[in-house]
């Protein structure tokens, strides 16, 4: 945390419920951003062999070429099965850049951003330029961009913000665990997208047919999941409370970078440093 004086509790919320694009009162007791509801009970998480080769075949196709075969990029994920979890409400969007705002505001929070050198040594094929796009200034979020997802965030920039959400709310927010973020995404039916079985790059924020970059949050209803769950392919890749590894955390979704696109199923996972500030990587809470 910076050193800004804290708002006080009321300030706090009046901010994070200033009317922002895409965003709604969930009920009475409900503060935004906007809730969804993913019911108790089981679902089909993971993926077999044949969604695996259709991850592959897409990627083929649209890469021309077979990298993500050869570098066996869906092989670490869950074979496909029956699981099960109790109630909890997600967030409808990813969380965005006027949200996020609130919470820099109200705590003085470092705004998202990334210095030359530590981007140079993510050794990422994005050239430090394109995160100027993205990056803050003066505390506030690039202009024209306030609707679009937050990024250059790390994981423990998306954990302050839903302990400060949990703080000035008085009900817990935290990042979902890796089965709570599949079955909110993808249902309880086991569908390889969203929507279905087939792709569809007309409801995604993908390199596809996307203007390679992010977009205003919840730009395809129609590619909503189940429960009415928004961006949960493409857009930005999502931080879960899940370790990879140590001093690592799994990844969901895909983003506005990716095409085919394999790694938009929500079955597909991978590993990032917690302390990433990524141009694809962002964020969504569960409220208990």
């Amino acid at each position: 945390m910076g050193t800004a004086r804290p708002l006080g509790r009321l300030a706090a919320v009046a901010l994070l419920l200033a009317p922002v694009p895409a965003c709604a009162a969930a009920g009475p007791d409900e503060p935004l951003p906007e809730l969804v509801v993913v019911p108790a009970g089981p679902y089909i998480a993971g993926s077999d062999r044949d969604e695996r080769e259709l991850a592959y075949r897409l990627d083929e196709a649209a890469y021309g070429h077979g990298r993500t075969r050869e570098w066996k990029w869906y092989e670490n994920e869950p074979a496909r099965g029956r699981r099960e979890t109790g109630a909890y409400r997600i967030t409808r969007t990813p969380i965005t850049n006027a949200q996020y705002a609130a919470f820099v505001t109200a705590t003085g929070h470092r705004p998202p951003d990334v210095d030359p050198a530590t981007w140079a040594g993510y050794r990422l094929i994005h050239p430090y330029e394109r995160t100027r796009r993205h990056a803050w200034r003066n505390g506030r979020p690039p202009p024209g961009r306030d609707d679009h997802p937050v990024v250059l965030v790390g994981h423990a920039d998306a954990g302050a913000f839903a302990a400060w959400l949990t703080e000035v709310t008085g009900r817990v927010w935290r990042l979902p665990l890796e089965a709570e973020w599949e079955k909110a995404v993808r249902g309880s039916d086991g569908r390889v997208f969203p929507w279905g079985d087939d792709w569809d790059p007309g409801r995604v924020n993908s390199h596809d047919r996307g203007p390679f970059d992010t977009l205003p949050v919840g730009s395809f209803p129609a590619g909503a999941g189940p429960f009415g769950l928004l961006d949960g392919a493409g857009q930005v890749f999502e931080w879960t409370a899940t370790p990879a590894r140590p001093g690592r955390y799994l990844v969901k979704g895909g983003s506005w970078d990716d095409s085919g696109c394999g790694i938009c199923r929500p079955a597909a996972r991978h590993g990032r440093p917690a302390e990433i500030k990524h141009i694809l990587i962002g964020f969504r809470l569960i409220a208990e």
